[in-house]
Formats: structure tokens, C-alpha cells, sequence
């Protein structure tokens, strides 16, 4: 399959992934959020309906109004860090969504009152941080793809298996988790999977990953140090061999294999933790293709955006489609132009980080999210700014 070729397929995909829920989810989603609105208290009080009030979020009246410059300006910055390092586009998508724009704090006051509304606003804000990162990976795909930094074969099998659980997942859970459960169990994964990566930027957990230091060392000196001297054969991602059975390819002359089974099944498994947080998986599939497929990290961006646009595809449509959970246009249509935008910059500008950065960047990042959402889920306020 020529680059071309492949990028023309997974410009196709994104087309459809923007325009299916558009499409079928028709007036179900509005009749059922209509019905929440109806039967929450009116008044001027938290957790009532301020019926006199200009309508907002979800176009609930008194509800908060996101800035939509705000919202575009934090789209480039997701759009920028997802297709960076391949991981956070859903979580900071989130912090967008639950923090910056206050719409958690809203939607935690109808706990009591209305636990419908509750969970349909916490189900709009994990089905529209999908949105943005599903159009993310679509863009960041397509450019490491014709950068020669995507293994298809290792995306493909991780997608087989995150179909599934993308799909399973909304099945079970929509409507049914609460807003402060969400952001506990938010924060908690993401703060175990940066203190797990933390441990990898350490000396002890570097050892071991010859491959991958490799690879990384004549990449950087190709786009970093400009001192290659390899053929063009030779750079970017190259596949030898692709059976059921095992897949062989080289990147910048330094050979990586695999099994595909292994994939599928870890594919099932991330999907559907990413699919009941309402992210895009990134920052598991990032540990999975650095740790288990002990790829360097300038190829993980790349292979993991492939493999989260798949899941959000599914993820979204049966959110949308079969379980009727709305979104806000207004807000999402103009974050998605911002995505478009820093999905474009990231594949250009990660080239000229070095790998231990990138790392260090995710486990920053990773730390900061847990620590707050896992303190604001279960403890109810944030031990880390904003309080």
C-alpha cells in the first residue's frame, strides 16, 4: 500500500466519522435531554432550572456559556500535545470541558435534583472529548503516516481489538456513572500510568530497551544533529514481513517484531477503559507501544493515533447514534476547527524533541491530571492548582 493511498483511506474515514452521528442521531438525543431539563426543579438555586435565564451548555437555561475563543485556543493545544506524543488529546480535552469551562461544577449541583441531567451532562462531556481527539488522530495519522513514522501493521491489529471494546463499553455504562465517580476514576488511572512511565525515564527503566534507544539515536541525528548517513531505504518505517503470525519491520535501520495477537487483545482492553472515561486511550496505548512493543517514541505518536481514531469512531457513534447523549455545537464545532489546527503543527515540531523529552512531557502531564482529578473525585477538591 503506497503512503498516498493510505492517507487517502484515512482522510475517507474521517469524513465519515464527522458526518455519521450528524446524519442518524436525529431528534432521539434532543427529545431525552429535553425530558432531563423537564424534570429537573426550576429556581434560582443550585441544581434547579433558572427558566428565565439565557440558555447555555446544551442550551439549558443559566447554564455556563463557554467562551468560544477560549474553547478555540485550548483545541490548538490539544490538538498540538495529542499529536505530539500520541496521548492526552482526551484528557485534555477533559480538563477543557470539566475545568476551564466549569461545566463539572454545573453538572455535579443536579446530583441530587436530577440525576438525569447529571448524567447526561457528564456523558456530553466524554462523548465531546472524542470528538476532538477522533479528529486529532484522523489528522496526526495521516501526517505520520506520509512521514514514514506510522507502523500500520501494529496499528491495525491494536484497532481490530479496540473496536470491540469501544463498542461494549457505552453500551454498559452510559447513563449510569455519576459525575464525581467519573472524575475519581479519571484522575486515578492517569496518575498510575504517568508514575508507571515516570519509572521508564529512569536509568533502571531504560535498560533494556536497546531497539528502541537505537532507533531513537539515528532518528534524532537524521532530524535533530543532521549527521546521517543512512539511505533513504533505510529511514522511516519499513515492513519486512506481515503474517498472522508475526509482523517484522525497520526504522531508521533498526528492526522491531512482533505477534499480532498480542495487540488485538491489549486493543480490547485499553479501548474499553478509554471508551467508560471518555478519552481517546492514547495515554495507554503510549505505555503499550513503548513498553510491550518497545518502540521508540518518535514511532508511538503516529501508531497510537491511528489506533485511537479507530475507537473514537466507534466510541462516538454508538454514544451519539444508539444511546442518544447530545453535545454542544456551538462549542465543539469550533474546538474542532483549533484540533485541525495544532494536529497539523505537532507531527512537524516533535521531530525536533528529543525522545527522553517526550516522555518526561507525558509524565508531567500525567502526574498534574491524576493528582488533581483523582483528589477532586474522591476527595471532592483539588490538591493542585486550580483549587
Amino acid at each position: 500500500m503506497s503512503r498516498k493511498f493510505g492517507a487517502l483511506v484515512v482522510i475517507f474515514c474521517m469524513s465519515l466519522f464527522l458526518i455519521s452521528p450528524l446524519v442518524v442521531a436525529g431528534t432521539a438525543h434532543a427529545d431525552q435531554l429535553a425530558d432531563a431539563i423537564a424534570s429537573a426543579p426550576k429556581g434560582t438555586d443550585p441544581g434547579q432550572i433558572n427558566d428565565s435565564a439565557a440558555p447555555g451548555f446544551l442550551g439549558i437555561p443559566g447554564a455556563p456559556s463557554p467562551n468560544m475563543i477560549a474553547g478555540f485556543l485550548w483545541a490548538i493545544w490539544v490538538g498540538w500535545i495529542f499529536s505530539t506524543v500520541g496521548a492526552f488529546g482526551g484528557i485534555m480535552s477533559g480538563v477543557g470541558h470539566i475545568t476551564v469551562f466549569g461545566l463539572a461544577d454545573y453538572g455535579k449541583t443536579f446530583k441530587q435534583t436530577s440525576p438525569a441531567l447529571n448524567k447526561m451532562i457528564t456523558d456530553s462531556i466524554r462523548v465531546s472529548n472524542q470528538w476532538m481527539v477522533g479528529l486529532s488522530a484522523a489528522v496526526g495519522s495521516v501526517n505520520y503516516y506520509r512521514m514514514g513514522r506510522l507502523v500500520l501493521p501494529l496499528g491495525i491489529a491494536l484497532a481490530i481489538g479496540s473496536v470491540s471494546g469501544s463498542f461494549l463499553v457505552p453500551i454498559i455504562t452510559a447513563g449510569k456513572i455519576s459525575l464525581k465517580a467519573y472524575l475519581g476514576y479519571f484522575g486515578l488511572i492517569v496518575f498510575v500510568i504517568g508514575s508507571f512511565l515516570f519509572y521508564e525515564t529512569t536509568p533502571k527503566g531504560q535498560a533494556g530497551k536497546k531497539e528502541a534507544k537505537a532507533a531513537a539515536k539515528a532518528f534524532e541525528d537524521a532530524n535533530i544533529s543532521k549527521c546521517s548517513t543512512l539511505s533513504p531505504e533505510e529511514c522511516g518505517v519499513q515492513v519486512q514481513e506481515w503474517t498472522f503470525s508475526r509482523v517484522r519491520f525497520s526504522f531508521y535501520g533498526v528492526e522491531f517484531s512482533f505477534k499480532p495477537i498480542i495487540p488485538v487483545i491489549g486493543g480490547f482492553f485499553i479501548a474499553g477503559m478509554a471508551s467508560f472515561l471518555g478519552i481517546g486511550g492514547g495515554f495507554l496505548f503510549v505505555p503499550f507501544l513503548t513498553s510491550v512493543a518497545g518502540l521508540p517514541m518518535f514511532l508511538v505518536a503516529g501508531t497510537s493515533s491511528l489506533t485511537v481514531f479507530v475507537g473514537m469512531v466507534i466510541s462516538v457513534f454508538t454514544y451519539m447514534v444508539i444511546k442518544g447523549i447530545p453535545v454542544f455545537w456551538p462549542l465543539v464545532g469550533v474546538e474542532l476547527v483549533g484540533i485541525f489546527v495544532g494536529s497539523m503543527i505537532g507531527p512537524r515540531t516533535s521531530k525536533y524533541i528529543p525522545e527522553i523529552w517526550l516522555k518526561r512531557l507525558f509524565v508531567v502531564l500525567a502526574l498534574y491530571v491524576g493528582l488533581r482529578y483523582t483528589s477532586k473525585g474522591f476527595l471532592g477538591y483539588s490538591i493542585v492548582p486550580p483549587f
